[in-house]
């Protein structure tokens, strides 16, 4: 029998868990996100080197180079001083809107429009980048010669900080939610369940065996207007005692760095909650592992919502949900 709540309800825990958590969490930051970050950085890295050797090291910013390789236009973008963000580009270049965002967020050239208004707007983008490329940065432009290995490497790892400085949160979010499903796992494996194969079948989540999870799996769901769309659920797992065709649990893996943004967010669980309650009825079991900045306002939302929990910094709670 699945206990009706674990966390959700234990009020006089909230304030000492939500302190413990936010140790669980920074202790983590401060040991593993750095290393996340000059992983990514690293890669990164190997792009702008990549994006310099195609432009002949900038001195071939033409329309033609982006066209080829529209993938180096975010890179050519942070070799400007200063640094200028998509829309920027788009105001001091007057190139189209769409232009713009279709090579710089898609990465492909946009086929619906006209050969003149296309290379015209190349021709704005490229003049606009050239005209403001940081030579303190590329020090070899102003010698008209290739830059020195030593100066590659150093421009290279200059550009991919700026890169990781505009998507630092998403870095640690994607290394957070790896850390906690692999946690996950490795849990539920010392209790001998099993990673569903991969041929478990998605629009019908009741089809897992018992003792048996996985990861991301698109559950699909009816909305209001009839509509069916899938949604993504972190964790689903189906307890070794259910029965089969029954519903798993399912599970969303939350960490935060900051109360603020929890509280900003607290609606999502909430809506999906809703969303798959109306789908597979009022017993369906869905609730939430967290880590990190959750405080009492977050968690009373939650928990008015029906929504239960289990820390990361007590994991051992799965349990209390018959797995």
């Amino acid at each position: 029998m699945i206990a009706k709540t674990v966390n959700s309800h234990n009020i006089a825990n909230w304030k000492e868990d939500v302190y413990k958590s936010v140790l669980f969490y920074n202790d983590w930051f401060v040991n593993y996100a750095p290393e996340a970050y000059k992983k990514t950085r690293s890669q990164t890295a190997g792009s702008v080197t990549s994006a310099l050797e195609i432009t002949n090291f900038l001195f071939d910013i033409s329309p033609a180079k982006i066209i080829e390789h529209p993938e180096i236009l975010p890179i050519l973008r942070m070799s400007t001083v200063p640094p200028i963000a998509r829309d920027r580009l788009t105001g001091l270049s007057q190139a189209p809107k769409s232009l713009v965002d279709s090579i710089d967020k898609n990465k492909r050239i946009p086929t619906r429009m006209t050969k003149e208004v296309l290379e015209s707007g190349l021709e704005k983008i490229s003049n606009t980048l050239k005209s403001m490329l940081d030579t303190d940065i590329f020090t070899w432009i102003a010698t008209g010669k290739l830059p020195t290995e030593e100066e590659e490497t150093r421009a290279s790892i200059i550009i991919a900080d700026r890169l990781c400085g505009m998507v630092a949160d998403p870095i640690i979010r994607n290394a957070q939610e790896q850390r906690q499903l692999a946690s996950i796992r490795q849990w539920l494996e010392a209790r001998d369940y099993k990673m569903a194969a991969r041929t478990v079948n998605e629009s019908d989540p009741t089809s897992m065996q018992p003792g048996t999870f996985s990861f991301r799996l698109n559950v699909p769901v009816v909305l209001d207007g009839g509509l069916n769309i899938n949604i993504p659920v972190d964790a689903v797992i189906q307890p070794k005692n259910a029965k089969q065709g029954s519903m798993p649990l399912l599970m969303e893996a939350k960490s935060a760095g900051d109360f603020t943004n929890t509280n900003k967010r607290r609606k999502e669980e909430a809506i999906k909650f809703s969303q798959l309650k109306r789908t597979y009825g009022s017993e369906t079991k869905f609730f939430l592992f967290l880590c990190g900045y959750f405080d009492s306002g977050y968690l009373g939302y939650e928990a008015a919502e029906g929504i239960d929990w289990v820390w990361e910094h007590r994991i051992d709670d799965l349990s209390l949900f018959d797995l």
